[in-house]
């Protein structure tokens, strides 16, 4: 079976190798040169982790850092007000969690599709080369150059403003401002430098262990997250804010911030957490929208994966595992595909077993950790009895 993939980024990627695994050959066409992953860090959970093993991927060589707990502190006296051991995860959930530097990922994951030693064909990765549209019927995608090209199945995994959506259902749910917090901060710094400084909560091995630290301030609606990644050499900083002037933002990653206005953000909190975020060096800043779940995810033989089809809030830490489930999803159900008469029932069943599954998680990812279990989630979920509290709502 031919494949092409739009979007050579994580989602992308695990969709490639998934599908390269099964035997079938794999192209990707992606827009940017690649220089770069955007983004800072990112939590790999136990439920994306455990099949990026068997795939090669190696955590240790890639510098992953294997999660101890999670904590919440204090943001005037920084003492610790109640912590959650995560040691048992493996044993749990087959798997653990990690943190990651995006960049090493994103390099491990694209290795893995384009080795010539892998199992199956290597996957064909093009650069700079943007879509301008997509045709369902065929299918088939135009180039910024003007050449149509046509496969067997088309995987659109461009991001949250993929224009794929629009050959499917005519267009994108509306992106609205989140109500709890609605932008976010987010930039590394050295842990070595904060780790010398005495002036910084860092300087304190308590604040070392590789675990993800909460600093939240529920009533100014602003929050303050940081852990370890790229072997223990940095420290991945997340702000969750809400502002009024951010309300009518469009969704953009790129935009580069001074770290005066963190330090607004944050006034009022413990002088040693300010002392450390002084450190920052390139801090960048994007409006948290929110997108209420999408219909169909196909229409003939195209179909969409990740932010094209679910883009997520950070809440629950699961955007990129989702995407990767679809990868992985793809490629299970396009297994032993000889035919293309094939191809929709197998997209059918992807679906089938994906929709539900990171429809709930879309609308869970708004919720905070101190907001109430949204009621639209109830059209996702199988039957089972509902949760009374969030706190009962466990995501493997």
């Amino acid at each position: 079976m031919d494949v092409v993939i739009i979007g050579a980024g994580i989602t992308g990627l695990a969709t490639a190798i998934s599908l390269r695994r099964c035997g079938h050959k794999v192209t990707i066409y992606e827009r940017s040169s690649l220089n770069n992953e955007i983004g800072a860090a990112i939590n790999i959970p136990p439920n994306a982790s455990r099949f990026l093993a068997p795939w090669g991927l190696d955590s240790h060589k890639l510098g992953f850092v294997a999660s101890k707990g999670i904590r919440f502190i204090s943001p005037s006296s920084l003492e610790e007000l109640h912590a959650h051991d995560s040691s048992a995860i493996s044993r749990e959930f087959g798997a653990p969690l990690y943190y990651a530097h995006r960049e090493d990922l994103h390099k491990g994951l694209k290795d893995l599709a384009t080795d010539v030693n892998g199992t199956g064909m290597p996957v064909k990765l093009h650069l700079k080369s943007a879509v301008t549209s997509y045709n369902a019927q065929t299918p088939s995608i135009t180039m910024n150059n003007g050449n149509v090209i046509t496969a067997d199945l088309i995987v659109a995994a461009d991001g949250v403003h993929s224009i794929a959506i629009k050959a499917i259902s005519g267009g994108s749910t509306v992106p609205q401002s989140a109500a709890h917090t609605n932008c976010s901060y987010r930039f590394l710094i050295d842990a070595a430098e904060l780790e010398a400084d005495p002036e910084t909560i860092f300087s304190d091995r308590n604040h070392q262990r590789p675990v993800t630290t909460i600093i939240a301030d529920p009533g100014k609606k602003r929050r303050l997250i940081f852990y370890l990644c790229r072997n223990g050499k940095f420290y991945n900083f997340v702000v969750l804010c809400y502002r009024e002037d951010m309300i009518t933002k469009s969704e953009d990653w790129q935009a580069p911030v001074d770290k005066a206005e963190v330090l607004d953000v944050l006034s009022g909190y413990h002088p040693r957490v300010l002392a450390a975020i002084k450190k920052a060096t390139e801090v960048k800043r994007w409006p948290l929208l929110y997108r209420r779940p999408v219909k169909t995810w196909s229409k003939g033989r195209l179909v969409l994966a990740g932010d094209a089809v679910h883009p997520m809030l950070p809440h629950q830490a699961q955007a990129g595992a989702q995407g990767m489930e679809d990868g992985l999803a793809l490629g299970l159900v396009m297994n032993g595909v000889t035919n293309i008469s094939q191809i929709e029932e197998r997209i059918e069943i992807y679906e089938k077993i994906r929709r539900n599954r990171a429809s709930s998680i879309q609308i869970l990812s708004k919720v905070g950790s101190d907001e109430e279990c949204p009621p639209e989630i109830v059209e996702f979920l199988d039957g089972k009895a509902l949760p009374s509290e969030l706190s009962q709502v466990k995501i493997s």
